[in-house]
């Protein structure tokens, strides 16, 4: 089984463009939604009049003026002129849901050719703002002052793990004895591996005992997180093209989406259990069925770490290890660049960057070139099988895709 299977039609990313992410002053949401657009519909092979539909994923909350934002690609060309174009939003995974929304304008026969673009200009506001902004993806705290932010939900979160699985399965002999040293252990991977993404907005490896120690330089933000736990504050943008077929001229292969999956849970607190992301679960089990492969057949996976105890559980809820154990996978090495199944080998939203809109289409990107081979200091041998999993919220909205070379 396989979505060809289940659609009898297959669905290729055909081109994609990404910029760079961090404090870009220079930028503006516009300039970098056109930016994008041009450099994925030009390595597509398409011209601007061949796209049938724009789906942006943006979340804004208040972090940018202008709340209106479905037709800014059409700057790119006066041939985008009467194109459909729609704005998603869902939290952290608007990106991911204009793929998704993208992806079943292709099945559903409605568009041959489909521009999907991410976006999120967060440097412009205010910490403060910023701040408010993020925390409008809490069904409790929307609204509310708070010194902590979303950071604090996430801490929540690490508290119950620790509460009730410790660390998990240790290595005899590793030097690691809690859940603090783990987290630490998963934020020094991502930010060395993110020196070798030109995209990434942090290019510094700090090391594990720098990321497993408080100090002033990485002071605790909300007990047991750290600074260096908690993905920055950025700006970015992202595009791919989704299309029946691919062009003649286009820059590289395409790439073919296998499944996906979309699950979303109950948004009160009270009404999840905070260590499990069962929705989570879910839109792995679904897109993973789609494909018909298992976790096995993956060669790489990017996640959404926009915390380290979210891609802690991540290797839990995607079945790498069993509820508990996700320290295993650290451990024992799986997850790093040489393992058995890479894990955000881009640096990940902790040192790539998280333009909350933006990043489900840049996880796709950087699959996308993992797949083609174009990926350059940041390429793993033998790619041929990847996923992407990006959510909103904590653990609300899931979505997952599976992409495999052609």
């Amino acid at each position: 089984m396989s979505l060809k299977d289940q659609f009898g039609k297959d669905v290729l990313l055909t081109g994609w463009g990404h910029s760079k992410f961090g404090k870009l002053t220079d930028e503006t949401l516009e300039s970098l939604i056109v930016q994008v657009s041009a450099e994925a519909i030009g390595n597509s092979g398409l011209e601007p009049r061949d796209i049938d539909a724009i789906y942006l994923g943006q979340f804004n909350s208040g972090m940018q003026p202008l709340g209106f934002t479905s037709s800014l690609a059409l700057e790119l060309s006066e041939d985008l002129a009467n194109v459909p174009a729609t704005r998603t939003e869902n939290a952290c995974a608007s990106g991911s849901a204009a793929f998704q929304q993208g992806v079943k304008a292709v099945l559903a026969g409605t568009a041959r050719n489909v521009l999907v673009i991410g976006a999120e200009k967060m440097t412009d506001a205010g910490a403060d703002v910023v701040g408010a902004a993020l925390l409008g993806a809490s069904y409790e705290m929307a609204g509310k002052a708070s010194t902590t932010g979303f950071t604090g939900l996430f801490a929540e979160v690490a508290r119950h793990y620790e509460k009730r699985y410790g660390a998990g399965i240790e290595r005899p002999g590793f030097a690691g004895s809690g859940l603090s040293d783990v987290l630490g252990s998963i934020a020094a991977k991502n930010h060395h591996n993110g020196m070798d993404n030109p995209y990434a907005q942090m290019h510094r490896d700090f090391g594990e005992e720098f990321c497993r120690t408080v100090s002033e330089k990485n002071p605790m933000v909300a007990e047991p997180l750290r600074r260096t736990d908690c993905s920055p504050v950025s700006d970015g943008a992202a595009a791919v093209v989704l299309s029946l077929g691919p062009a003649s001229g286009a820059a590289t292969e395409p790439v073919r989406l296998a499944g996906f999956g979309h699950a979303n849970d109950f948004f009160p607190a009270e009404r999840r259990d905070p260590t499990e992301f069962a929705a989570t679960r879910v839109s792995w089990e679904r897109a993973l069925g789609m494909a018909g492969v298992g976790i096995e057949g993956l060669d790489f996976a990017e996640v959404h770490d926009c915390f380290t105890i979210a891609e802690l559980i991540m290797y839990e809820a995607m079945g790498l290890t069993p509820r508990g154990e996700g320290s295993r996978a650290v451990q024992e090495g799986w997850v790093y660049k040489d393992g058995r199944l890479p894990v955000n080998v881009s640096g990940g939203l902790k040192a790539k960057g998280h333009p909350v809109g933006a990043t489900g289409v840049s996880q796709h990107v950087i699959a996308a070139m993992q797949l083609t081979g174009t990926a350059g200091a940041m390429q793993l041998p033998h790619a041929r099988r990847g996923a992407v999993q990006n959510m909103g919220g904590v653990g609300i909205a899931n979505y997952v895709s599976i992409l495999e070379s052609v």
